[in-house]
């Protein structure tokens, strides 16, 4: 049942594609119950200052870099099967001291704290175990040409469930607030160990996937071999600069702005809820149609449509404040997390299977969990940078208003306010420009220019489209994002081609 199979006919793969779907649905119902914004929600609640919020973003980027001592127990044991189910069973049972805090250390902020903290470092740190062994597992088992289509149809389906989770446990909260006021805690706690039982239910389909035996690599795997050698591949060396800087970029606004709701514009569970499912939805409308230009073209074209739209997404969080809520904060958070979920949906595919795509057979472990590293150090400095320095920026602005002076009137109009988390944003947004640039770099083949994928994309959009609403105005919000890149990217490129010339 565990041990590798030598060769796998096309039913034994379609069969263990269905049980990585099933694991998929309930991995999700864990994720969706014991994090996110149940858990900084959660946080918040018990008391957690501002560095505290960032450094629980930055743990479970931060703990993947024992991916690099786990290849060393996959290389020796060459049994991924089996490491990654006893990997998952013990991280998800980790949940259990987060379930337990609301009964046995509420009383106390430094326990609650501590307990939480701990929970999620060993739920993180033994879950980047299983995930080196899976990637390496997963680049094995599924045909590349099927990478974009099946991953696209897995996460489409993960992301509804992830939808109607975080309603129904929003509903919950509140419901629960509602007949048990003073024990609002428990709620929290309930959510949370029906999310681990289900994270728990995954190891029944995770045993029922093959697994193709490994290559036997001809190099003996060291420290060295396992830093040196991706970066000594040109392709994966640039692929690996661009998923570090956008990692960084990314992560230094996006664990913020479920904080950045439930703090500063002072909006309830339910509000940030509804939020976060018109970004899921739109993230389900669009994951399949990446998923297809993806195999159709590149990895890399869908990364070069969907970067800069979730750039513009998150550059216009500073006007959600001018400087406190106005009329205009909703319609702006509306139209951020529908561009926002349309951009993420083609980042989250594209970026996982350019590295499954550009990683050698045979090699896959090495470079995958290398590229891994680079990239858990990016995602985790970055939050913690953000939380440490939020209370810095709290007291700093930079404002920029408009002046109309007369005998009769006075008017004062606040055109722009920047505070605290909004200097994070503007940062985020710089430094992803700079990662776009280091994604022109990376070669990956079927490349074609971005006007031929966004002429494509629009083409296919708007047949669906027209059926979801005749309004002009539903279909300029979705098409806006699109048709400005149309405007940009030729002139970048008339740019590009005038150095080289």
């Amino acid at each position: 049942m565990f041990k590798p199979l030598s060769k796998l006919n096309e039913s034994t793969i379609e069969k263990g594609l269905g049980a990585v779907t099933r694991d998929g649905l309930t991995s999700q119902t864990m994720a969706s119950l014991t994090s996110g914004l149940f858990l900084v929600a959660f946080a918040i609640k018990l008391g957690a200052p501002n560095w505290m919020i960032g450094l629980l973003a930055a743990i479970p980027a931060l703990t993947n870099l024992i991916q690099i001592p786990a290849i060393y127990l996959i290389e020796k044991y060459r049994n991924r099967k089996l490491i990654t189910l006893i990997a998952v069973g013990i991280s998800r049972s980790a949940l259990f001291f987060i379930v337990l805090i609301p009964i046995l250390y509420h009383k106390s902020i430094f326990q609650s704290l501590f307990f939480l903290v701990l929970g999620l470092a060993l739920h993180s740190g033994i879950s980047s175990i299983a995930g080196c062994s899976w990637n390496s597992w997963m680049r094995d088992l599924i045909p590349q040409k099927r990478l974009g289509s099946f991953f696209s149809r897995r996460m489409m389906l993960t992301t509804i469930l992830g939808i109607l989770l975080s309603m129904g446990g929003s509903y919950f909260l509140d419901f629960w607030k509602s007949i048990n006021p003073s024990q609002e805690l428990i709620g929290f706690s309930i959510l949370f160990f029906i999310g681990t039982i289900f994270g728990l239910l995954g190891m029944v389909f995770i045993a029922q996937i093959p697994e193709p035996a490994m290559i036997q690599s001809k190099d003996k795997i060291n420290f060295r071999s396992v830093i040196k050698k991706p970066f000594q591949n040109k392709d994966f060396r640039n692929l690996i600069i661009f998923l570090g800087s956008w990692n960084f970029a990314a992560n230094l606004a996006v664990p913020f702005f479920m904080v950045y709701m439930l703090k500063r514009l002072n909006l309830s569970m339910a509000t940030v809820t509804i939020l976060t499912v018109i970004s899921q939805i739109m993230n389900i409308m669009f994951l399949r149609l990446w998923g297809n230009l993806s195999d159709k073209f590149s990895n890399k074209a869908v990364l070069r449509i969907c970067t800069p739209v979730f750039l513009f997404g998150v550059f216009l969080w500073i006007f959600t404040t001018l400087p406190d809520k106005y009329i205009l904060t909703i319609p702006i958070l509306v139209f951020i997390h529908i561009i926002m979920g349309i951009a993420t949906a083609g980042i989250a595919l594209s970026a996982g299977n350019i590295a499954l795509k550009l990683a050698p057979q045979g090699e896959a472990t090495v470079y995958l969990a290398t590229n891994s590293l680079v990239n858990s150090l990016a995602a985790s400095i970055a939050p913690i940078i953000g939380g440490i320095f939020a209370d810095f920026f709290a007291n700093r602005q930079l404002s920029m208003t408009f002046q109309w002076l007369s005998p009769a009137k006075h008017i004062t109009l606040q055109t722009l306010n920047i505070q605290q988390w909004d200097f994070f944003f503007i940062l985020a947004v710089i430094i992803g420009l700079y990662s776009i640039h280091r994604l022109g770099l990376v070669k990956e083949e079927g490349d074609v220019e971005e006007d031929i994928v966004i002429n494509e994309l629009i083409a296919e959009i708007q047949r669906p489209i027209r059926n979801f609403s005749s309004i002009f105005g539903i279909r300029q919000i979705i098409y806006f994002p699109f048709i400005l890149l149309t405007k940009v990217i030729p002139i970048s490129k008339k740019k590009s081609r005038t150095k080289l010339t």
